[in-house]
């Protein structure tokens, strides 16, 4: 028997091969229409979706972030958290939850769509609030907040020292 003769598994795994590989195009394609969406929602072009690097400094955009996130996401090992910090920053952009950017990290075929086709809008940077120290209800970012500075406002010319005995 020749060596080159037909085996008969091999139809059956190249169908499957196959089959695979439709499958995996098929979610790349739903992964990029959904973050096609996403871009046009906040404002940007829809198209950078499909170029690589582009596509990521239009999220640091879209988050408002400085472009030296670009080298963080480079970096071996502090890319994977600088990327999840980046999904965090998308999905409070969008008046999403930190539920919403496990998702994200998890399974973005199903919820890059979701935010994309969705009735989730557009609310700004969510990065603002960061450079803004407007963190939400914590009591630490408040300058008026005595447990940042016990000696009271100095920069009020209202506050008169004690009286000196």
């Amino acid at each position: 028997m020749n060596e080159y003769e037909s085996y008969e598994g091999s139809g059956v795994a190249a169908g499957i091969g196959a089959v695979g590989i439709i499958i995996y195009l098929a979610i790349i394609v739903l992964l990029i229409i959904g973050m096609w969406k996403v871009f046009e929602k906040a404002g940007k072009p829809g198209w950078a979706a499909i170029i690589p690097i582009y596509n990521i400094i239009i999220l640091i955009e879209i988050v408002g972030k400085p472009m030296i996130w670009i080298l963080w996401l480079l970096i071996p090992c502090v890319n994977i958290v600088f990327l999840v910090w980046l999904y965090n920053l998308v999905s409070k952009s969008f008046g999403k939850s930190e539920g919403f950017t496990v998702g994200l990290v998890i399974f973005p075929y199903i919820f890059w769509p979701i935010l994309g086709f969705g009735d989730a809008k557009y609310l700004g940077p969510s990065a603002a609030e960061a450079q803004n120290n407007g963190f939400g209800n914590n009591p630490f970012n408040n300058p008026n907040n005595n447990f940042n500075n016990p000696f009271g406002n100095q920069n009020n010319p209202n506050d008169t020292p004690p009286p000196v005995v």
